[in-house]
């Protein structure tokens, strides 16, 4: 029996639902979903652990997948393609019904989802894109759109001055589009002469060091100093801010960032990083748990837009982000319990914080 998943691509523009059923070879066990009392079994590989997001992700997405009955294999590659694609076929070698990949280089895992459907496995790809090949479903966040509320904060607090970008790790899709929201938003000022962008460089792996070694490197190159750091993600813009800290111009220079990581949101609630983009990881990864089983039981998936990675139109989950800042802190990340109130404001004296929820 051929395996057959149901995706029902529904057009928000439109707002009528486009039947959408797209074909996968595969075996029977993967085609008719888990037989009996079986648990469906869910492998999940991802690239790194070392970010506090990605072990949120997985300890949401596994508390989920058992809430439903399902079991997780979780796997880890430590930045590293050849370990991630080992790590896919013993996720294969072990019969997961679903595979669920977060990839650390989204072109080169096109390989692992190949293995996977010849060997009947649907593949997911999490937050990040896995490009050029016949990936069954995208579930992420509008990547472009971070960009956007990236370089929109800073054009509005910073209409005209001189900048530096840092960019997220060439081997990620999503550090493109983050790019691309970021250049929707600075290019006229650009143009126009009213931003600068007198240094710019891209953080491998993400990783804060070498966000806080770009960092140096503008203020080694530009003594004169600079308005705003530009930075892709909060890793990167933590490495940026001790570079600043060690110049003791920290919270002068304007700093974004994403992923509304703890360390962040002290951060700017103590003032020295401007803003993060909040996106709620609690509801993706409760999202992709919620699909992947259900793709497990050979149930169809809704999903709300589609994204080319090459070689087909990828149907895709897309949620909703947001702009974090000191002033709407205590409505977005606390509101939503994604961090707690002390936690966030506990290095400020009290009589600095905002009234508790």
């Amino acid at each position: 029996m051929n395996i057959r998943t149901a995706l029902v691509v529904v057009s928000c523009v439109l707002s009528v639902i486009i039947g959408l059923v797209i074909a996968r070879g595969g075996d029977a066990r993967a085609g008719a979903g888990v037989a009996g009392n079986r648990k469906p079994k869910i492998g999940l590989s991802l690239d790194t652990l070392k970010e506090a997001r990605w072990q949120a992700d997985r300890d949401i997405f596994v508390a989920r997948c058992n809430a439903l009955g399902a079991e997780v294999l979780v796997t880890e590659a430590n930045s590293d393609d050849t370990r991630q694609m080992s790590d896919v076929h013993g996720l294969i070698t072990n019969q997961v019904d679903v595979l669920v990949i977060v990839p650390h280089n989204g072109t080169a895992m096109a390989g692992a989802v190949r293995a996977a459907k010849q060997a009947g496995i649907p593949v997911i790809a999490y937050d990040r894109l896995i490009r050029d090949s016949e990936l069954d479903l995208y579930i992420s966040f509008d990547n472009v759109r971070v960009g956007e509320l990236q370089a929109q904060y800073l054009v509005d607090k910073l209409p005209k001055g001189r900048i530096v970008r840092i960019y997220g790790s060439k081997t990620d899709n999503n550090a493109f589009q983050f790019k691309q929201g970021q250049d929707n938003v600075l290019k006229p000022y650009i143009e126009r002469g009213d931003i600068k962008v007198i240094h710019e460089d891209w953080a491998e792996d993400w990783k804060p060091e070498n966000g806080k070694r770009i960092a140096q490197a503008a203020l080694t190159a530009h003594p004169q100093g600079f308005d705003a750091i530009l930075a892709s993600n909060d890793g990167t813009a933590g490495g940026a801010i001790q570079a600043l800290s060690e110049e003791k111009i920290a919270g002068k220079v304007l700093v974004t960032g994403q992923d509304a990581e703890l360390v962040a949101c002290q951060r700017i609630v103590t003032g020295t990083q401007a803003m993060t983009v909040y996106k709620p990881l609690k509801m993706l990864a409760n999202r992709a748990a919620e699909v992947a089983v259900q793709m497990a039981k050979g149930k169809p998936i809704i999903a709300n837009t589609s994204v080319n990675n090459g070689q087909i139109e990828v149907p895709t989950i897309a949620e909703q982000i947001m702009a974090t800042t000191k002033e709407n802190m205590i409505d977005t990340v606390i509101k939503d319990g994604f961090h707690p109130y002390d936690a966030v404001y506990g290095a400020l004296p009290p009589d600095q914080r905002p009234p508790k929820p």
